[in-house]
């Protein structure tokens, strides 16, 4: 690596680690591996399991990093390092949203929204559930690995703009009809997307005994919560149950902008 370890303090730059100190006694100091800024690229936190070549490191950052101009052909992708990736961001979220570091919060958001991990996650969320043949408006679906590979292309905010949704009625118990909108699948890959960023936020700053529309949650769990306060010698008698007519279609579209915390262009759109 060519460092002078006879020289008291010396340090060199290496291709690819950076900055490297030796110390006087001779040891390596390595570089402090933290997040850079919102606009770099990539993360330089290396995996845990790779061996610390230029070939893992550069995997590393386009896992963490904006994806690349030309996407890795889909049946390459290592899902658990993607998988790894992302699980790394959102507790990076997690944490500085408990830290009240708000700023760091949207450079985080930022980071994972723009990544190839990110995209690459969205694209199969999509793509794997059971609305995965049926299109939009525009009649597209990505069914093959080669339109998944091209759709990191489209998962950009920039130029971004949703397309209308395709409206089909299903018929109800009662004889009535409810009207269902179907996005197109780039629109719900956007979705998907955004939604990586947006869990982990939710999820540290919602009520503890909230269960609706919650990831990892379900009735057993409001039911186990039901129990515990019940059971209790003074607790709760009366369990009242409400519900509000016609939320989605009457619900305030400014509300939602004023107070969920994500990219209000893309979530106005």
């Amino acid at each position: 690596m060519g460092l002078r370890t006879k020289d008291e303090g010396a340090s060199e730059r290496h291709p690819v680690m950076g900055w490297i100190g030796v110390e006087p006694d001779g040891n390596i100091t390595l570089p402090e591996r933290e997040q850079t800024s919102l606009w770099s690229s990539a993360t330089r936190e290396p995996w845990p399991t790779d061996s610390g070549s230029k070939a893992d490191m550069s995997a590393a950052a386009t896992l963490a990093g904006a994806a690349p101009r030309l996407a890795t052909d889909w049946h390459s992708i290592i899902w658990k390092k993607v998988y790894r990736t992302v699980r790394r961001l959102q507790a990076r979220i997690v944490k500085a949203i408990r830290a009240s570091r708000w700023g760091k919060v949207k450079s985080l958001v930022y980071l994972l929204t723009h990544s190839f991990s990110g995209r690459a996650l969205a694209i199969l969320r999509v793509t794997n559930n059971r609305g995965a043949s049926t299109p939009g408006v525009d009649g597209v679906i990505w069914d093959t690995p080669e339109l998944k590979t091209a759709a990191f292309h489209t998962l950009r905010a920039h130029h971004y703009s949703p397309q209308p949704l395709r409206r089909v009625y299903i018929p109800k118990s009662n004889g009535k009809t409810r009207p269902l909108g179907i996005p197109t699948i780039r629109d719900r890959a956007m979705q998907a997307l955004y939604l990586l960023g947006l869990d982990p936020i939710v999820e540290t700053t919602s009520d503890a005994n909230s269960y609706g529309f919650r990831s990892q949650r379900c009735c057993a769990d409001a039911l186990a919560q039901c129990h515990t306060t019940l059971n209790q010698a003074s607790g709760a008698t009366w369990i009242l149950e409400g519900d509000i007519k016609s939320c989605f279609d009457r619900i305030s579209h400014n509300w939602l902008l004023a107070h969920v915390p994500m990219d209000k262009t893309i979530l106005k759109k």
